[in-house]
């Protein structure tokens, strides 16, 4: 018994260090996207270009990978990847518009609103059949979250003060993430069961960037494609003027400096999600979710820090009331998930 019990700890050890390096790599990587993600967009304003461009980052890496043999391509049927596709743009309309959402206002401001994403997921689990309901206590924790969040909008001495673009693009990603998790659940699960498809954690991801990014592609030659050359040209000429003025000023930049930091950030965006897949593949979603809630502290008081982003009491107050709810409800969604005793 006790060789057994050693060779369990032996096992364990290894696993537990493994999920460590995968949350570590996950935090970095997700802090990375947040902060070259805002220089891109502070340089460039083609924010449907930028989540393209950042989604075949991700698509460029998949071929590698699975050209090279590194990792086992997925066989997918015609059937599976249009029954994949609706999931893919509501994945599509969650980045495009976190994005956006960032692109309009403070970093730390849309990781205040994204914090409102189990909010959306539990009218969705209740409006989109199968309904799922939730235990008592997750759905009072909802109302903690909506109330640190409106918290955060109120300014002191000013009253309710919002970026009405950043708060409702950061909304429109929730529930886009709500849909696609809602939709998209039972459909992997399917296909990740069937292993002649080759559809591991990782390659599911990869296919929901590559059909992500389609849809993306769509968005921007109905919206930006026409005018991307005039923006691209006046981003750079931006950029000299700015040189001129101040050779070592935040508004002194080159093409290539854009071109960096949208390369950057899509790198950033690819690892950073497939390292949670990874790890949330290993613990399950609720454990996951908990991390991801912790994960906004983190991006919120380094993203403050360097873009000089200044939080009053109030938004705060209001983040820390909105973060906690958060986790709380997925550790009341992980209780009454438990099997109860007969």
């Amino acid at each position: 018994f006790a060789l057994g019990h050693s060779r369990d700890l032996t096992m364990a050890i290894p696993e537990k260090v493994s999920l460590f390096l995968l949350v570590v790599a996950w935090y970095l990587g997700n802090t990375g996207y947040n902060i070259y993600n805002k220089k891109a967009l502070n340089l460039i304003h083609a924010h449907w270009t930028v989540a393209f461009a950042q989604l075949v980052v991700g698509v460029l890496w998949c071929i590698i990978m699975w050209g090279t043999g590194l990792r086992k391509a997925p066989r997918l049927t015609t059937k599976d990847w249009m029954s994949l596709a609706p999931i893919g743009l509501f994945a599509a309309a969650a980045h495009g518009g976190s994005v956006l959402a960032l692109g309009a206002g403070a970093v730390s401001f849309a990781q205040i609103v994204k914090a409102c994403e189990p909010v959306f997921a539990a009218v969705v689990a209740l409006l989109v059949p199968p309904v799922e309901t939730k235990p008592a206590l997750a759905y009072l924790m909802l109302l903690v979250i909506v109330g640190g969040v409106g918290l955060a909008c109120v300014k002191e001495g000013k009253g309710v003060e919002i970026n009405y673009f950043a708060f409702g693009w950061a909304s429109f990603a929730n529930l886009a993430a709500a849909l696609k998790g809602k939709l998209g659940k039972d459909k992997t699960h399917q296909l990740k069961a069937q292993k002649d498809k080759n559809m591991d954690s990782a390659n599911v991801y990869a296919v929901m960037n590559i059909l992500s990014a389609l849809w993306t592609l769509i968005v921007v030659l109905g919206t930006e494609a026409g005018g991307l050359k005039g923006t691209w040209e006046h981003a750079v000429a931006e950029g000299a003027a700015g040189c001129k003025k101040d050779p070592l000023g935040a508004k002194c930049f080159s093409a290539n400096d854009i071109i960096f930091n949208v390369v950057a950030s899509g790198v950033f965006y690819y690892l950073y999600n497939e390292f949670a897949f990874a790890f949330t593949a290993k613990v399950g979603p609720v454990t996951s979710s908990v991390l991801n809630t912790l994960k906004r502290v983190i991006i919120i008081v380094v993203t403050s820090i360097i873009f000089g982003e200044i939080m009053d009491k109030n938004a705060m107050i209001g983040s820390a009331v909105a973060i906690a709810g958060t986790m709380f409800y997925s550790l009341a969604e992980m209780q009454g998930a438990k099997p109860k005793a007969h």
